[in-house]
């Protein structure tokens, strides 16, 4: 007699929320976030609307979840692992840095559903604290690292605040992207490294 072996629930549910993800992330890219709806995600992922909404209370919730396993190679964002490269070269590695986050911004993959959720964190207060907390603050907290240990190394001046002078590389990048008026590219990020180690360095 052969035994069959019962299924694993937690696989068949793990099977589920990654096709509700991937339903999420498909759909926001062919029809925009406004007409993006938790009953065509359930569509799309093969699987009941109570489904989702037992792991999910809106469809902002469910996209931020992809959104972020989609950067994260498939594994929830682990804020302690976010870190900036090191090589003892402050200007390579910021370029690095930069470079990757235009190629991320550049994404067609990842460029609708991470402008819905950027809106979404204006109209909704709670999303916005949710998103800062798990997606953006750990990114930034990887800067000011990075920037301090520089700052040890007596490669940036030891009078400048780390918050501030990351915010004078991201932001330029960010404002690009939400105006889509200007390309954005890596000369463009290798630019701003470049302008903005001339105020950050130690003067003679």
């Amino acid at each position: 007699m052969n035994r069959r072996t019962p299924p694993d629930p937690s696989r068949r549910s793990e099977r589920s929320r990654r096709a509700i993800l991937d339903a999420a992330l498909e759909l926001v890219a062919e029809t925009g976030y406004a007409k993006l709806t938790i009953e065509a995600i359930a569509a799309r992922a093969g699987v009941g609307k109570q489904t989702i909404y037992r792991w999910w209370p809106s469809k902002a919730a469910v996209l931020f979840e992809a959104t972020v396993l989609d950067r994260a190679g498939g594994e929830a964002l682990d804020p302690a692992a976010v870190e900036l490269p090191d090589t003892g070269d402050l200007e390579a590695d910021l370029k690095t840095v930069l470079r990757a986050t235009v190629d991320e911004l550049n994404d067609a993959r990842l460029n609708e559903p991470m402008r819905a959720l950027t809106a979404e964190t204006v109209n909704d207060e709670a999303f916005g604290t949710a998103f800062t907390e798990k997606v953006l603050e750990p990114q930034l907290q990887a800067y000011v690292r990075r920037l301090r240990a520089a700052q040890e190394a007596g490669q940036l001046d030891p009078g400048v605040d780390p918050r501030t002078a990351l915010e004078l590389l991201v932001g330029p990048l960010f404002h690009r992207w939400h105006n889509r008026t200007l390309p954005l590219t890596h000369a463009y990020a290798d630019a701003i490294v470049d302008l903005a180690l001339r105020g950050l360095t130690p003067r003679p």
